[in-house]
């Protein structure tokens, strides 16, 4: 959405059959909207680490940004702190940390390219490898990192949103690299 006010709208509109449990605005106020001991309908269809239904086991974050634009500082800030406080709640660790393109591929894209997942694993509320592995193959890594079964393209789109943003083309050895180092991270963050 375009601003705070068109997405609180929307997120807060029974027809729409859509929310979340926060929404970050432009200048990165969290705004709570749903409790978050409730279930709130951010994910829709999907799953995660083989788990379906994950609107009932994840806490929605929304961020205002139309999706052409970098996440301004403050909204990152925000995100943070709100991260951080929610994961220590919960018990999430930064494995849990997911977008909405991770956990359903070809249907959703956000929070897109320009979002910055490194900022956040350099916090601890996300993961990000700091090198690369072993060349591995590809669908087995992404397998164990958790994204769902999909068509092989519809999986790295997924994967390169979230890990090599600015890759195209078909499959390189740079993303089996890549996969095969969150894996590595990820059993560690477990």
């Amino acid at each position: 959405m375009i601003d705070a006010a068109s997405a609180r709208e929307r997120l807060c509109d029974p027809a729409a059959q859509v929310s979340a449990h926060w929404l970050v605005d432009e200048d990165g106020r969290p705004e709570a909207l749903v409790p978050e001991d409730r279930r709130a309908w951010h994910a829709g269809a999907g799953s995660w680490q083989g788990r379906e239904d994950v609107n009932s086991r994840s806490i929605g974050i929304e961020i205002v940004n139309p999706g052409d634009r970098p996440f301004t500082a403050a909204q990152m800030d925000g995100l943070a702190r709100l991260l951080g406080d929610a994961m220590a709640r919960w018990r999430i660790g930064p494995a849990g940390v997911i977008g909405h393109s991770d956990m359903a591929p070809g249907r959703k894209n956000d929070p897109g390219p320009r979002f910055d997942w490194q900022r956040l694993a350099r916090q601890g509320l996300a993961l990000w490898p700091v090198q690369d592995g072993p060349d591995r193959p590809l669908a087995e890594s992404l397998d164990r990192i958790g994204y769902p079964p999909a068509d092989p393209a519809i999986r790295l789109a997924a994967f390169r949103l979230r890990f090599r943003p600015w890759a195209r083309g078909p499959e390189q050895r740079a993303d089996r690299c890549r996969a095969a180092a969150v894996v590595r991270i990820a059993a560690d963050a477990r």
